[in-house]
């Protein structure tokens, strides 16, 4: 069960990233622009921050996200519609939006359970398309 980095679907890594990067984008900075302040105690008209982390953080943390979705995939021989979406379920809900949500639950978040709601739905969200666009790139 050792993974083999070229069986991995580097084209559909890497097209998963934009998606996951464009999705969250889309999700933090204009779907729910409001609500994701609101989350962080923040006023809603708050100017966004040009601080590139704010770009490239996410994305490396994706990167990393959707290379190990590949590897376990590959590793678990998961080559189905159905396989990746249960995968994704259990990794997206057992990990990610867990994980998620116990990040945020500390003294400085002053609203923990809407915001763990608001980041792990497009967690949650982000790795079902990502174990799609895997399996489909296969």
């Amino acid at each position: 069960m050792t993974p083999v980095l070229s069986n991995l679907p580097w084209l559909g890594i890497a097209l998963a990233l934009v998606l996951c990067s464009a999705l969250g984008a889309l999700w933090f900075t204009v779907l729910f622009r409001k609500r994701y302040l609101y989350t962080l105690g923040r006023p809603v008209n708050e100017p966004p921050s040009k601080d590139p982390i704010y770009f490239v953080g996410p994305m490396a943390c994706n990167l990393l996200v959707i290379l190990t979705s590949a590897i376990l995939m590959d590793m678990l021989g998961i080559a189905t519609y159905g396989g990746a979406f249960k995968f994704a379920l259990l990794v997206g809900f057992g990990y990610l939006v867990t994980n998620t949500l116990n990040i945020a639950i500390n003294p400085n978040m002053p609203r923990p359970i809407p915001y763990g709601v608001l980041t792990g739905v497009y967690q949650l969200i982000a790795t079902v398309l990502t174990c799609l666009l895997l399996v489909f790139m296969r």
